[in-house]
């Protein structure tokens, strides 16, 4: 019996392994097959890649929060609404002759030579994007200028050009490795707080996860990322807002200082210190005190029209437990 129930777990635990593996592979292919599109407009247009990727990623992260698009069909998430692939004035939102859709000016078009030009085909996607870019110009001036008129949003243009910086310097896709927020060796505490009342400056709810440690304690980059605000807050008081590749905001407030050179717009990677633990905020600049040290951790999504927070407390358990596993095995 017992020699039966150690064969089940070994055969079990198998069966994971080789699962995890499969899923692995198959991410993998995902990553090259994006790339091969890219690099294929890249060769057409002669735009960089990364740009084609920030579109798609952006494009990505903001199907996964609508309910109002469709999902992706394919290994790209950019998607292009009916009227602008078929053209404004055509009667045929659904078209898919390259020729009438031209004539109508709209952005579809043969991608891969099979003589229709579809919106759920990839390669057909990524040439049109990479058609109407050209258009404007290759440089990233004109880049910035034809993702303004494309999505009408400050927000969105900024969020695109942020990821192309981070994939052309990493000059990689799979950017998605985080870390806890403090060094796993520190002495630190805390548990779910996200949704509880808060009442200083007027009743409203905690938009994060406190973290306890000393005064001092370094805080990290969880994640790959942009700094997209450092200063002060007479809530948060000093603190610091990344932008990952997700289109995730991570918000670490209370700090006592910020790390040496930080600035708005550097590039950071899971580690990076950004500051360290503290007790500012409620009042004005340099107020500090009020309550214990503590890094309070945010995490918001944008979803192309707003931002909202969410809670950050299943993802620091998992950052936290895949880190001492990563460092248990080296």
């Amino acid at each position: 019996m017992h020699r039966w129930l150690v064969a089940i777990w070994v055969a079990t635990i198998v069966f994971i392994a080789a699962g995890a593996a499969s899923a692995a592979e198959n991410e993998d292919a995902v990553y090259e097959r994006r790339m091969e599109l890219y690099k294929k407009a890249e060769a057409v247009s002669l735009i960089p890649w990364y740009y084609f990727a920030a579109i798609d990623q952006y494009e990505r992260n903001i199907r996964q929060v609508r309910r109002d698009l469709p999902k992706p069909t394919g290994v790209l998430g950019i998607y292009i609404k009916p009227e602008l692939w078929a053209g404004p004035l055509n009667k045929n939102p659904l078209d898919t002759n390259p020729f009438t859709i031209s004539q109508f000016g709209g952005l579809g078009v043969d991608g891969n030579g099979d003589g229709v030009a579809r919106a759920d085909d990839d390669e057909d996607v990524i040439m049109a994007i990479a058609r109407y870019l050209q258009t404007y110009g290759i440089d990233h001036r004109h880049i910035k200028i034809a993702l303004w008129n494309y999505y009408q949003r400050a927000k969105a243009v900024d969020l695109i050009l942020g990821k192309a910086r981070i994939y052309k310097k990493y000059q990689t896709l799979k950017l998605d490795d985080h870390v806890f927020p403090l060094p796993l060796r520190a002495n630190y505490s805390y548990r779910d707080t996200w949704g509880d009342a808060r009442g200083w400056g007027g009743r409203r709810i905690h938009e994060g996860t406190d973290i306890f440690a000393g005064y001092g304690v370094p805080v990290r980059s969880t994640c790959y990322g942009i700094v997209e605000l450092k200063g002060w807050n007479k809530y948060g008081g000093w603190r610091v807002g990344i932008r990952d590749i997700n289109n995730t905001y991570h918000y670490f407030a209370h700090l006592n200082g910020f790390a040496a050179g930080l600035h708005e717009g550097q590039i950071v990677e899971p580690g990076t210190i950004i500051g360290s633990v503290g007790s500012s905020g409620y009042g004005p600049p340099g107020t500090a005190g009020k309550f214990p040290p503590h890094l309070h951790y945010g995490m918001y999504k944008d979803n192309g029209y707003t931002e909202w927070s969410f809670d950050p407390y299943p993802h620091l358990k998992a950052w936290e437990r895949a880190e001492r596993q990563r460092q248990k095995r080296r």
